[in-house]
């Protein structure tokens, strides 16, 4: 019962983080289910569905074809579309059904790169997972694939070049942040090599290798960007230019990295004081640990704890954040916060009548569209303008 949810909603899962990852890149997309995935993923999970074109498909698995494990007819009708649709790639991923068929989504992708000559990629994903699995996978897979050796070098004396590692609309949704946060980083000075994965092609994403700093937007990236630095020797900073002056730290960080060669976590070096009541962000751990730093250091609350819900890397939580995937445990945990910002769905969760302040911070990937509207603008300065507008409120 501890895992039950009476009041919340689920997080997108790593099926749809798989297509939301590849969305942009011109490959056929395959989630191995009956169907309910890609309905769920279509109207819930992918803002870009009705404004840009993707070869996302369902492979209609039937209850006799589980029953009996007949691959055959997946592969011969991924090989048909295939052939008709002729994709840059392919990308097979999974449903709780294949998981529980045992589904060999790697010789499987095998089998049909070997018939159809066009590479193909096996997912095992199982719809078990929250989105960041999904996308971990699927720009990891493209990075062994595609990501070539580098073919040239930053010119001295000028910034470095980046990759954005972590783009997807399932945490920056469609609302103008991705173009601003690729703006402030031109602004000053960076050339932005990719961006996995919105907003740059194929060919810009095979070139990763030729960046100089991976900054890594969301845990989602993780794995790319540790597979990066074992092969490529290129480090990774993890943080979101929010807010004016951790924008500053992160750019710093960045320098740093270059100089170094060494990983760089600045949105983990702040100071708690234990003895203020506690402010709450519940959410993706890099968002919350980027936006945690603004309000510690340029609004002077001292005890801001991160809870994530979400099954990520313990590396961005430091020791006063907390895994907390419950109900329950999120519930209890909120009972004596000063103030929580999260997605509006967590409000149900906040024990009528008491002084918490609830600030509004929409989540694409737990409350989908409902809330897009509401979305603030939240890169350099504007996080600051608009958490100081929500205060006063």
């Amino acid at each position: 019962m501890k895992q039950s949810s009476t009041f919340l909603s689920t997080y997108t899962a790593d099926v749809s983080g798989v297509c939301s990852a590849l969305y942009e890149l011109g490959g056929m997309v395959i989630m191995h289910d009956a169907s309910g995935c890609n309905s769920t993923y279509s109207t819930h999970d992918e803002p870009r569905w009705y404004q840009m074109d993707s070869m996302i498909y369902i492979s209609a698995l039937t209850e006799i074809d589980a029953t009996l494990g007949n691959d055959e007819k997946l592969i011969a009708d991924v090989c048909k579309a295939a052939k008709d649709l002729t994709p840059r790639f392919i990308a097979i991923c999974g449903s709780p059904i294949p998981m529980l068929m045992g589904t060999d989504f790697i010789g499987i992708a095998r089998v049909i790169e070997y018939r159809t000559g066009i590479p193909t990629l096996g997912i095992n994903t199982d719809g078990m997972h929250s989105y960041l699995y999904g996308i971990d996978m699927a720009l990891l897979a493209f990075a062994k694939r595609f990501c070539d050796n580098p073919v040239q070098n930053n010119i001295t004396g000028m910034k470095p070049s980046i990759n954005l590692i972590g783009v997807t609309p399932l945490d920056f949704s469609i609302t103008g942040n991705v173009e601003a946060m690729k703006a402030i980083f031109e602004q000053n000075g960076y050339h932005i090599n990719s961006c996995f994965a919105m907003g740059s092609t194929f060919d810009e994403l095979a070139l990763a290798g030729n960046a100089e700093v991976n900054v890594l937007v969301s845990s989602a990236g993780l794995s790319t960007a540790k597979y990066l630095k074992e092969t490529f020797g290129i480090p990774f900073v993890t943080g979101i230019p929010m807010g004016a002056e951790f924008t500053r730290v992160l750019f710093a960080a960045i320098d740093k990295a270059v100089c170094s060669k060494d990983n760089q976590f600045p949105a983990g070096d702040i100071l708690i004081d234990k003895q203020e009541a506690p402010v709450y962000i519940i959410g993706e751990p890099v968002f919350a640990s980027s936006l945690r730093y603004t309000l510690w250091r340029e609004f002077g609350y001292g005890n801001v704890i991160v809870l994530s819900p979400l099954d990520t890397d313990p590396q961005f939580l430091t020791k006063a954040d907390s895994y907390i995937p419950y109900e329950e445990e999120i519930r209890e945990r909120l009972v004596d916060a000063a103030m929580v910002i999260a997605d509006p769905l967590y409000r149900r969760i906040v024990k009528k009548g008491s002084e918490t302040v609830f600030i509004d911070f929409p989540h694409e990937a737990y409350s989908g569209r409902i809330y897009r509207d509401d979305i603030p603008s939240f890169i350099d300065n504007d996080l600051n303008k608009w958490f100081e507008m929500e205060r006063m409120k």
